[in-house]
């Protein structure tokens, strides 16, 4: 085994009582999600209780996820599993942040707190959604999305897989030209055209909060959504324009495999990101915390 990846999930992986199990096992899970509720009260409950839909919420969701993302890095960071460098899809980028030091968990969950509502407060000023295309090539997708003014490729996945935002009322048109190029579009669990220009009003007021947050250096290497690279000098300007610009996902797992990342393990409620890595390349190793015990076997130094 070379080097190990922590990659941090996105919206729509979400599911109610994700990070139960780990809060009743583990103490320091427990600790974060005791901060997390110290900061908005309710956190953890709504994690563990809450409805699908209450959690599909853009607001609700972000602070959810980021509270079990960082419970479950704590757990691994305890048990003596170090990545050599992270990175999160979208929302995960932050809980990356706060993984690798850049922010401590306080200052990190405000931000995940503030950046939900904003998103949130754009998404509702829309009849918005997105759609995850398959079996399509990328630039077939960007030729389709094209023939609308208001429908744009936002996520480049992994082969054969680019999702798209985009006004509802010229999704479903979408959709049907999607599938007489031979391609599907699925519908995603959010509520809101990500990644878009539909979010940039958001994208400018989160910039503002990050201007006031404290930062650190940091211990691990950091790989931005919207370059695909690691984080130089600008990690403030990153993480605040990512939100209106693409996730370029395929382009950041092959350049962590190219810097010797052979092993990644997704930090989050689902298999989604285990799933599109093992599309990008199929000789990595790739672990999801469902995987945890077998984390622990097979990966934890002896």
């Amino acid at each position: 085994m070379g080097k190990i990846a922590f990659v941090f999930s996105g919206q729509g992986d979400q599911y109610p009582g994700m990070g139960k199990d780990l809060y009743e096992s583990y103490d320091a899970a427990k600790k974060v999600f005791l901060t997390c509720d110290a900061i908005r009260p309710g956190t953890s409950s709504q994690c563990f209780e809450g409805t699908e839909e209450e959690l599909k919420e853009t607001k609700n969701t972000q602070p959810c996820l980021f509270a079990m993302e960082t419970a479950a890095a704590a757990v691994f960071r305890r048990e003596g599993i170090i990545p050599s460098a992270v990175a999160g899809f979208s929302l995960g980028e932050i809980s990356a942040a706060a993984s690798a030091g850049l922010f401590d968990i306080e200052t990190a969950f405000s931000l995940v707190c503030k950046r939900g509502e904003l998103m949130q407060r754009e998404a509702e000023k829309f009849d918005t959604s997105m759609a995850a295309v398959v079996k399509l090539d990328a630039e077939v997708v960007k030729e389709l999305c094209d023939a609308y003014t208001d429908v744009y490729p936002v996520n480049f996945n992994c082969p054969g897989q680019i999702s798209v935002s985009g006004l509802s009322s010229q999704m479903s048109e979408f959709s049907a030209a999607v599938k007489k190029a031979g391609g599907r579009a699925i519908p995603l669990k959010v509520k809101g055209a990500f990644h878009s220009p539909f979010m940039k009003r958001a994208s400018e007021d989160f910039a503002a909060e990050l201007a006031r947050a404290s930062i650190a250096k940091g211990d691990t290497t950091i790989y931005s959504d919207m370059t695909s690279e690691p984080y130089g000098d600008d990690a403030l300007k990153l993480l605040s324009e990512q939100i209106c610009n693409p996730v370029l996902w395929e382009k950041l797992v092959r350049n962590m495999i190219e810097s010797g990342i052979d092993t990644f393990i997704e930090i989050g409620p689902g298999k989604t990101l285990t799933n599109m890595i093992k599309k990008i390349d199929g000789n990595v190793g790739t672990y999801s915390v469902s995987d945890i015990n077998e984390i622990f076997s097979e990966v934890r130094p002896c």
